[in-house]
């Protein structure tokens, strides 16, 4: 059996008497991609922090390539990636020199690291950016040069906290594409996000935390259908019709099985969708789109539906 990559057990952080991090564990394999999803506050970045030897935990362990963290920090971190949530570019090299000033923490041989810069530019789709520098790029750009800079040391788990906010769809669909190359080439990552499309593209795995607890974990597909009704009719009303819920008659209400209502939406949650769908036709006063489960309904399903305050 081959050793995790990453392996926190029973991991608690407290601040101010309150557990952002409390009794969570779960572990990487090689070539797992692995994502850590939930709302704001639930603890992701903290835990990120601890696997990064940042910050101390009060309770529990964390291990990557074996090795205790925070004791083993800088023997680890020889062998990881990061991808910060907010760019930390150097706006003063130009991409190239990015990478290649970057190598040099790690104590690179000149000759081996100014060899990778080329593979990691084109890897990036930046060869045609190499003189340029971070403010001359656009965000997309920016995210691509910073896995790059991630890569530069040829990390065995890469972690990446919210890789693709901010990116437009265009540069969001070519960051996934880089990370599933990168999965295919047998590297492990532990990411977070809030983009559940993005969640459910990648991850191997996901571990679900609220309130700094595991609620959840799985492959994406197994726990929608673990926690989730197959089908869903999202229903809209016309302009002026905004209570769609009151629409509904109750043979109607009894087909949904589980009903929600969030904003002007209504959302009808069913295993055979085919007999509400009769009943709903004909209503010109009401719009409905029908369609599969997917990890967003699981995502609200277990955190619920309301905003949540950062800390």
């Amino acid at each position: 059996m081959t050793e995790a990559l990453l392996q926190i057990d029973g991991l608690t952080k407290r601040y101010g008497g309150r557990a952002v991090v409390d009794n969570l564990s779960f572990a990487i394999e090689p070539g797992e991609c692995v994502g850590l999803l939930g709302p704001n506050g639930a603890g992701k970045t903290t835990t990120l922090r601890m696997a990064l030897g940042q910050v101390a935990p009060d309770a529990g362990s964390v291990r990557v390539f074996g090795l205790p963290m925070p004791q083993q920090a800088r023997a680890v971190k020889a062998r990881l990636g990061v991808v910060a949530q907010f760019d930390t570019l150097d706006p003063d090299f130009t991409c190239a020199e990015n990478l290649l000033v970057y190598g040099r923490y790690f104590g690179l041989p000149d000759a081996p690291l100014r060899a990778r810069i080329g593979p990691l530019l084109d890897f990036a789709a930046l060869s045609h950016k190499a003189d340029a520098r971070p403010g001359e790029l656009s965000g997309g750009m920016r995210r691509r040069l910073s896995l790059a800079r991630a890569l530069v040391n040829d990390p065995a788990l890469l972690l990446l906290d919210e890789p693709t906010t901010g990116l437009d769809p265009q540069a969001r669909h070519l960051m996934w594409e880089r990370l599933q190359r990168l999965l295919q080439q047998g590297k492990s990552i532990l990411l977070t996000t809030h983009f559940m499309d993005e969640a459910e593209r990648l991850c191997h795995r996901l571990v679900i935390v609220d309130h700094g607890r595991r609620i959840a974990e799985g492959a994406p597909r197994a726990l929608i259908a673990q926690h989730v009704e197959p089908e869903v009719i999202e229903l809209y009303g016309e302009q002026g019709q905004p209570d769609v819920a009151a629409l509904l008659d109750e043979q109607a209400r009894a087909l949904a099985g589980r009903i929600e209502t969030h904003g002007e939406t209504t959302f009808l949650y069913t295993r055979d969708a085919r007999p509400l769908l009769a009943r709903l036709a004909g209503r010109p006063r009401l719009r409905l789109l029908h369609r599969p489960a997917n990890l967003e309904d699981l995502f609200l399903r277990l955190t619920g539906r309301q905003i949540r305050a950062e800390g």
